[in-house]
Order: structure tokens, then sequence, then C-alpha cells
């Protein structure tokens, strides 16, 4: 069954699970804004769960926050964060790191650093515009795609 689902199925499932949301687009906007900043963040793996989290405790839309999350998904996650690594390492003022053949403590100790500072950089600056984006984005559409009238998907004949 899941093989028959493309890529833009799954769009249109999505896009009518955030329309159906009964909820004040306000709240839905906040969520989804939620959702692209933790969905920027180095925290691949978690990210769900971590939007959920944070959208109980601020009380914002959980759906919305964990719909927005998937903005980083195995296709886009290499770019975006191959970006936000180079705007970090390019804002921080740091050279590329050299890559030493020995692997022990303190390569991975000093390597480390030289990754997590620009690419945690990168990400705050690149989730910030994103909540921000999303968030007006959001806020403007919601009302316009529930008058919308979606077609059911055309059903294939067995």
């Amino acid at each position: 069954m899941w093989r028959r689902w493309s890529f833009f199925r799954q769009f249109k499932l999505n896009l009518i699970r955030l329309m159906r949301l009964q909820d004040s687009p306000e709240r839905i906007a906040r969520g989804m804004a939620l959702g692209l900043f933790l969905g920027m963040t180095p925290t691949f793996g978690i990210q769900m769960i971590l939007a959920l989290c944070v959208a109980i405790l601020l009380r914002e839309n959980k759906l919305a926050a964990v719909i927005g999350v998937w903005v980083t998904n195995p296709i886009t996650a290499p770019f975006i964060y191959g970006l936000e690594y180079e705007i970090g390492r390019f804002l921080l003022g740091m050279p590329h790191p050299a890559m030493e053949i020995q692997f022990n403590y303190q390569f991975f100790q000093q390597f480390g650093w030289q990754v997590i500072l620009p690419l945690s950089l990168g990400s705050l600056i690149f989730g910030i515009i994103a909540a921000l984006v999303g968030y007006s984005i959001t806020l403007k559409f919601v009302p316009v795609l529930r008058q919308w009238r979606i077609p059911r998907w055309p059903r294939h004949k067995k």
C-alpha cells in the first residue's frame, strides 16, 4: 500500500490535514513557525518528538508543529545542513577543517567544535528566517485553504 503513495499524494494529504485543523489561524501559524524553526536545527532524528514536546509546553498547535518539522527530511537535510554549516563558518571566519589521518579522542574533540559551532550558528539564522516566513505564509493561507474544495484523489480500478 505505501508504494502507491507518491510524494504529491502525501503533500496533498498533509495539506488537507492542515486545512481541517480546528484551531485559529494564529495558533496554526505559530505551531508551523515552531516546527520550521526546530526543523532547521541539527537535531535530526528527534525533531518531531522535540517539536511535539515544545508545542505542548507552549500550548501551540501540535500537528502544525510536527508538519513544519518535515521541511528537513532525508532528501533535503544534506543541502540544508550543508548550507547552514557554510553560512555559520563564513560568519565566524573559520577555515574549512583539515582532516587528519589519525582518528583519536583529541581529533574528534577539536573537529567536533569546528563543525558544531558553525552549524549551530547557521541553523539559528536559518531557523529564525524559516519561522518568520512560515508564520506569515501560514497565517495568510490558512483562511484561503479552508475555503478551497479539494477533489478526491482519483482511484485506480483494480
